[in-house]
């Protein structure tokens, strides 16, 4: 075609491809022209290796110099002592400024990838990331480094959004985060180590961290969590915050609650002091919630917060100190002040551990505090139920029924039971060691045996088992509850009427708090039910 270019089945002009690079070169010139910072850039190539790509990178690297006087550049062969100082392995690396950063990228800035390697320069060069302000505090929380390896390709237009989220995050906290960009077409061997076909795909500390492109503050949750976040809720600076409904706990009950209360007209706010989702978020999978066969138990959590997030504000990892009476109410936190007409505990509940070593190692893989949760994965298998109350016996006769082998481990001499429970026991015919506690759980990656301990004799025994399920309590989170006045039942939980009122009017209860199943499903409609009462309540007072 003489000589001339090609795009499509056209020939490009030469004339219109040289203004096009002009135009280009203005713009670099007027980007780069008030740098203020000198952006040093080291740049290693093996000519065995990635051959296009030296060349490529090389000449990137050389044009923008050529705009940018106070970028420098500095070539090194591979074997360059430099290469070992900084510990530089693939072909082309380009380093950033190596002396105040980790930064480096494994490739070349070709296709979709040029626009963030623009931005590298100028967030160097300038020294300014434009971070947001709940980026920044999010940043500030991370104490231990993190290392990311962002994968990426020149074909993907979602990649540089993500590079330009690693590194703001790189040069906002250069003591703590390091950064490598990596070209999956130039570093092939790397992306099918790490699995990273699918880009943009981000690793910290060799975790996961995110697949696609993400909004900027959701990338910095995800690296300070270390763990894919769905949701980001900004800190809130506000001293006092006034509320129709004040719901203390963010499980599911509160966030049921907090979606039935927003949806009924009143302004309901959610105060969370550990994890969201409660013990929902620490179960590996759910497989008894209607309408979904099989979830992890954090994705579960992340689509209830995500729901609720569009209702009504959550506050996480903030406690509530104190209730003063009312209404309305003054909710006192260890960050701020809340007024409401009504307060909603769902506080929640725990399984109390047995302490034992490999007890939180395996649990999950076959140490399991639910019969009803995870008893169906034990078909045709052998398990050890711990404990010696209603709870353990209840549980040991529901696995029985499921064609489930089972060993009951009791530490006293008899149960505290009901007797038509132990009838029923002996009537199946389910084995059991009296005056014996397990001290051990031993597995690899699952549950293989126990080691238990009879306690007349002190005789140690390794018993072979498929899973331990233990019932040995529950501690349902009252400490709140007692300080502020509420009556308790006798086993400890919150006592409510069946509409979820407790014995202080205008404050409820819903959830594992109140007692009950302690199950997902029976949480989320307490939660829903006593947000309709508190509406209720509240068009028509019952205390007056």
């Amino acid at each position: 075609m003489n000589g001339k270019e090609m795009q499509g089945n056209q020939p490009i002009d030469p004339q219109v491809r040289q203004k096009e690079m002009e135009l280009v070169r203005k713009k670099l010139t007027a980007l780069f022209g008030k740098i203020d910072h000198e952006v040093p850039l080291l740049l290693f190539t093996d000519p065995t290796i990635n051959h296009l790509y030296n060349e490529v990178l090389r000449a990137v690297t050389r044009s923008i110099r050529e705009v940018a006087s106070l970028v420098t550049l500095r070539e090194f062969d591979g074997s360059h002592a430099l290469a070992k100082k900084h510990g530089v392995s693939h072909f082309p690396t380009l380093l950033f400024d190596p002396e105040h950063f980790a930064i480096r990228w494994l490739g070349a800035p070709v296709g979709e990838e040029g626009r963030a390697f623009v931005e590298a320069i100028t967030m160097l060069g300038y020294r300014q990331t434009q971070i947001s302000a709940p980026s920044r505090k999010v940043l500030e929380r991370i104490t231990t480094p993190r290392a990311i390896k962002l994968f990426i390709s020149p074909t993907c237009p979602f990649c540089p959004q993500q590079v330009v989220n690693g590194l703001k995050a790189a040069i906002a906290r250069p003591e703590l985060i390091s950064l490598e960009i990596i070209d999956i077409q130039a570093n092939p061997k790397l992306a099918e180590q790490y699995n990273a076909f699918s880009v943009p795909v981000c690793f910290a500390n060799e975790v996961m961290i995110a697949k696609g492109a993400q909004p900027e503050e959701l990338f910095m949750a995800s690296l300070e969590k270390l763990a894919q976040q769905s949701f980001f809720i900004p800190e809130s600076e506000a001293e006092q915050v006034d509320t129709d409904v004040t719901i203390i706990g963010g499980g599911p009950s509160g966030l049921a609650a907090g979606i039935y209360a927003a949806r009924s007209g009143l302004k309901a706010v959610i105060i969370e002091r550990g994890a969201l989702g409660g013990q929902v978020a620490l179960t590996p999978v759910v497989e008894n919630y209607p309408g979904l066969s099989r979830i992890e138990g954090k994705t579960l959590v992340d689509i209830m917060v995500s729901h609720a997030l569009e209702y009504v504000t959550i506050y996480p990892d903030e406690e509530v100190m104190e209730i003063k009476s009312g209404p309305p109410f003054e909710i006192l936190t260890n960050r701020r002040r809340y007024t409401a007409r009504a307060v909603l505990f769902a506080t929640g509940a725990s399984y109390r551990r047995l302490g034992v070593p490999g007890e939180e190692r395996l649990a999950g893989s076959g140490v399991s505090y639910c019969t009803t949760c995870d008893g169906a994965l034990f078909k045709g298998k052998e398990v050890i139920v711990v404990g010696g109350g209603d709870s353990a016996l209840t549980d040991a006769l529901y696995l029985a029924n499921n064609e489930i082998r089972v060993t009951v481990v009791h530490r006293r001499e008899s149960f505290r039971a009901q007797d038509h429970l132990v009838k029923q026991l002996n009537k199946h015919g389910i084995q059991v060691l009296f005056n014996c506690e397990v001290k051990e759980i031993r597995g690899g990656s699952k549950v293989e045996a126990v080691v238990v301990q009879n306690n007349q004799s002190g005789e140690l025994m390794t018993r072979a088992t498929d899973g331990v399920f233990v019932a040995v309590g529950y501690q349902p989170a009252v400490e709140l509850a007692r300080k502020t006045g509420l009556a308790l039942t006798p086993e400890g939980f919150i006592q409510v009427d069946k509409n979820h009122r407790t014995s202080v009017p205008g404050i409820y209860a819903a959830g594992d708090v109140e007692g009950g199943y302690r199950q997902i499903v029976t949480a989320a409609g307490q939660g829903s039910g006593a947000a309709i009462t508190i509406f209720e309540d509240l068009i028509n007072p019952y205390w007056k």
